[in-house]
């Protein structure tokens, strides 16, 4: 999967002249987080919720409270935005845009084809298109974990169990837990106690999971 495949492709940007208070209330507006900065659609920089508020002058200052509102009404973005901006492509894969926003602890990178912002890809965009179809959260039906069953043969014993009873799997998945091999299960079914049983007969220990998510 690519970043084009998930990205946000109507991004909210501003010009270097904005002014601070003016992004604030943009990002408060769209609920948004961070605002990319272009020059006639190049990306210049980009300022975050958190680089306003580490601009606003602090209670502590000198300043009275007219000569706060005075110098933060001047305040434009070009003065407090990062102009080192990590940035992908729509061709990056989902996996390496991931790995790049982990290991410069960010949560959205800009995404940039022929220098000029076509989208952005937000913590959010990876969580509810990707991870939320993956474990199925929000969908109906109980998820069981099946101790012992995360092996090959394991998986295949269990699935084989599922099938004759007729009922769909919706998502699977093993956990990487040191020295433990389980399988967890979402079935397509609010009544698991016959499945499990029958899985339990096969030799493996099985637990309803808690599936209100």
């Amino acid at each position: 999967m690519l970043v084009r495949d998930i990205m946000t492709h109507d991004v909210i940007t501003i010009t270097e002249d904005t002014y601070v208070l003016d992004a604030e209330k943009i990002m408060d507006s769209h609920k948004i987080g961070r605002l990319p900065i272009v020059d006639n659609g190049r990306l210049v920089g980009i300022v975050t919720k958190d680089d306003v508020l580490k601009a606003s002058p602090s209670s502590a200052t000198s300043y009275n409270q007219r000569q706060l509102f005075y110098l933060m009404s001047k305040l434009t973005v070009k003065e407090i935005m990062k102009k080192k901006v990590i940035t992908v492509t729509p061709d990056t894969t989902i996996e390496k845009a991931v790995n790049i926003a982990q290991k410069h602890r960010i949560g959205s990178l800009p995404v940039v084809e022929d220098d000029r912002v076509v989208g952005i890809l937000t913590t959010n965009d990876v969580f509810y298109k990707i991870l939320n179809p993956l474990l199925g959260i929000g969908e109906t039906g109980k998820r069981i974990l099946i101790s012992g069953a995360g092996t090959c043969e394991g998986f295949h014993k269990v699935i084989d169990l599922v099938m004759k009873a007729g009922l769909k799997v919706k998502t699977f998945w093993i956990p990487k837990e040191p020295n433990k091999k389980d399988l967890i299960l979402h079935l397509d079914t609010e009544d698991t106690s016959s499945i499990m049983a029958d899985i339990e007969k096969a030799g493996f220990k099985v637990d309803l999971r808690d599936s209100s998510i």
